[in-house]
């Protein structure tokens, strides 16, 4: 199968095949929309290709109700591409969905008993699967960040591992992580040539690659692995400013602690757009920094925000009230870190929103 190549984020690509596939199996039910729905607690997963069009892709993810995979999830239903989301709860993911307003396409949702039969046949495999970490830490937290994500990725290791016939097997796993793998610096610039720091996160995001890494190594380096080390992703329904607009608009905005701190950010579009294009572009292995290519000072943002919506943004979080709503996880926002895409960037990659003011003005007037 050769490689579907995405949109026009990368120079000379093309579009995708925008074929889908109108079989039904059993236990599958059509809503409002004309998204087919099968559960895979009530069918049996299908072992073959069904005589897909050449680019259409058949995409397992898990983590498809979070952030990101939403809008991954609705991106590529409206290309016509299968997609099949790997979810502890199917009755979550369908209030998570909402699969009435997505594009027309096929929706498989697998609970975990049956995730192996989902991958298997599938083309390509997201792991996006991991608890929040914008929460305050402590010991039984801390766990949780770690366990969700190496289990989860383990399993769909194990998953990918065992499809003994190569035709069935998926050819790539893009797996999330995080920029927290470099620690946080005042001066050094991370790039994916950087050492991993030495904090609880960095030791969480260097656990969840190598988990991940091992999908290439039990397949005899058929299975690419690709790590996506994703920045702040910035859209107005969520993440770190869906927490900001608030105060902002309620003329209560300013930077969080003294603002001197870098914040590498992503708008959502090209979080999104990037896991697409590492799912198909064979050049990409390994790690890539998912931030835009000009990373800000926390202030920068915040007066960026302030003028997008014509707020005042002259009143900071101070270091201690974050310190004791967040406690140890405060210092993901507080001391931050300059991070570049150089991987990205050397394959030509055109970001949607390159800089911070365009990304602003794109979330608060759309």
């Amino acid at each position: 199968m050769s490689s579907p190549s995405f949109s026009s984020s990368f120079v000379d690509s093309s579009s995708s095949s925008s074929h889908v596939s109108s079989r039904r199996t059993r236990g599958t039910r059509r809503l409002k929309g004309g998204v087919l729905v099968a559960s895979f607690s009530d069918a049996k997963a299908k072992d073959d290709k069904e005589e897909e069009s050449e680019n259409k892709m058949v995409v397992s993810i898990t983590g498809a109700t979070g952030f990101v995979g939403t809008k991954l999830v609705e991106s590529l239903l409206k290309d016509g591409h299968e997609v099949r989301v790997l979810t502890r709860s199917i009755k979550q993911a369908k209030k998570k969905l909402k699969p009435e307003t997505l594009p027309k396409g096929t929706l498989l949702l697998i609970e975990p008993t049956k995730w192996p039969l989902g991958i298997k046949g599938s083309t390509h495999v997201v792991n996006l699967a991991g608890e929040p970490i914008s929460t305050r830490w402590d010991e039984n937290v801390k766990k949780e960040i770690m366990n969700s994500r190496v289990k989860a990725t383990e399993a769909v290791v194990s998953a990918i591992a065992n499809v003994k016939e190569e035709s069935k097997r998926p050819k790539v796993l893009v797996t999330a992580s995080a920029i927290g793998y470099y620690g946080t610096s005042d001066e050094e610039t991370f790039d994916e040539s950087s050492n991993s720091g030495k904090d609880y996160l960095s030791s969480v995001c260097r656990a969840w690659e190598k988990a991940a890494k091992k999908a290439e190594e039990m397949t005899n380096g058929e299975t690419r692995v690709v790590f996506v080390r994703l920045g702040i992703v910035l859209d107005r329904d969520g993440g770190a400013l869906g927490k900001m607009l608030p105060t902002f608009q309620l003329f209560m905005g300013g930077p969080i602690g003294d603002g001197g701190q870098w914040f590498s950010w992503i708008h959502r579009k090209d979080a999104v757009k990037i896991i697409r294009e590492s799912l198909v572009n064979e050049e990409l292995k390994g790690a890539i920094n998912a931030t835009a290519p000009f990373p800000v000072k926390m202030r920068d943002l915040t007066n960026s925000l302030g003028k997008e919506l014509g707020r005042p943004s002259w009143m900071p979080v101070p270091d201690f009230a974050l310190q004791a709503l967040l406690g140890e996880g405060s210092s993901l926002v507080l001391q931050g870190q300059k991070v570049l895409p150089k991987e990205l960037l050397r394959e030509g990659y055109r970001f949607e929103y390159e800089t911070i003011t365009d990304a602003l003005n794109e979330i608060v007037n759309e």
